[in-house]
């Protein structure tokens, strides 16, 4: 009797021990990982930010001059006894002709000489450039001897993209940064284009082409209709 006394004690006391240990366990499991007291309630989940908006660009950033239509490169019917390749600058009016031959002609707006600096008469083209440099000639640097005495070419230069040089002459057929002085009367005698119109007028030219001034004095009306 005395011996199943003390099984029943060690068979006791085992069945308390395992309570125990899982008593523990129980606890550090659910000190590790708490079960939610309302599982069927969903926490909404945290949205990430939104991207902040980028400003918007400055008008002014990568604007572009609208030119008048006038002014703008078109094929125009042009009457003149001057054989094709001709360039005919038409000074008042603030054009370059052209000629095409077959009475037609390719009209560009150009920029010309202010007052007192505007002249006349007929040279050819006896170099031509791309990108050139500009050494601005000592009449000029007299004027304005603020200005540099040799500048490289590049899109800051003030001939822009192409220059086509007439005789022996200061004066010149070039292009411009300053799109805006397009048909205006601003230069100190050169003639100025756009960079895409130089461009396009240097294409179709020689060393040798014949370029005709008119006066400002011949105030005729627009010789050249468009016809596309």
């Amino acid at each position: 009797m005395f011996n199943s006394i003390r099984l029943n004690t060690r068979l006791a006391a085992a069945a308390l021990g395992a309570l125990a240990i899982g008593t523990v366990a129980f606890s550090t499991s659910a000190a590790a990982a708490p079960l939610p007291l309302f599982p069927f309630l969903l926490i909404p989940q945290t949205e990430a930010a939104p991207p902040p908006v980028q400003a918007a660009p400055s008008q002014d950033e990568g604007s572009v001059v609208e030119m008048p239509a006038r002014l703008k490169r078109q094929v125009v019917s042009y009457a003149t006894r001057e054989a094709p390749g001709t360039i005919i600058i038409d000074t008042p009016n603030t054009y370059l002709y052209y000629v095409l031959g077959g009475g037609q002609a390719i009209r560009y707006g150009i920029g010309v000489g202010r007052e007192g600096f505007t002249w006349s008469g007929t040279q050819t083209i006896t170099k031509k450039a791309e990108w050139p440099d500009w050494t601005p000639p000592p009449e000029m640097i007299a004027r304005q001897p603020y200005l540099p005495r040799h500048m490289a070419g590049g899109p800051g230069n003030p001939l822009g993209a192409r220059a086509m040089y007439l005789g022996g002459s200061v004066y010149r057929i070039h292009g411009t940064n300053a799109p805006e002085t397009i048909g205006t009367r601003v230069s100190s005698g050169c003639l100025r284009l756009t960079n895409a119109d130089v461009a396009d007028l240097y294409s179709r030219v020689n060393v040798g082409t014949k370029v005709i001034v008119l006066p400002m004095t011949d105030r005729r009306a627009d010789l050249g209709t468009a016809i596309r």
